[in-house]
């Protein structure tokens, strides 16, 4: 019998079971440095799925300083990432990181929940 053992930190399981969208490292630095950028403690990133895109849903990043009912919050060394009560369920998994490389930059979100995206990749369903 062989038994399974996880490493996820206390940090990864909070976030799991508040929202279950996950930050990484680069992707904090990024935020807290536009964040600092902006001069204000009291925003936090918001991600949300809405409708539209060609794909049917689109994704929608932005700093919030507004907490709504059913918000759910995670904090990520500092940074908070909040997820509303509805985009809950399409976001369960997924991962926001930040590229800065020569291809690309800007932030991205690999959502195992997504089946299919457009070619842009701003829209999935």
């Amino acid at each position: 019998m062989t038994v399974e053992t996880t490493h996820e930190t206390a940090q990864d399981e909070t976030a799991e079971a508040a929202h279950g969208v996950k930050l990484t490292d680069a992707a904090a630095a990024k935020v807290r440095a536009l964040l600092e950028q902006e001069g204000r403690d009291d925003l936090r990133l918001r991600i949300s799925v809405q409708p539209g895109g060609c794909s049917g849903l689109i994704y929608q990043l932005y700093f919030d300083e507004r907490l709504m009912d059913g918000d759910a919050v995670v904090d990520f060394d500092g940074v908070e990432v909040i997820v509303d009560k509805m985009s809950v369920p399409y976001l369960l998994g997924a991962t926001i990181d930040f590229a800065d490389t020569i291809e690309k930059q800007g932030f991205t979100i690999d959502n195992p929940n997504a089946t299919s995206s457009c070619a842009c990749g701003d829209s999935f369903s």
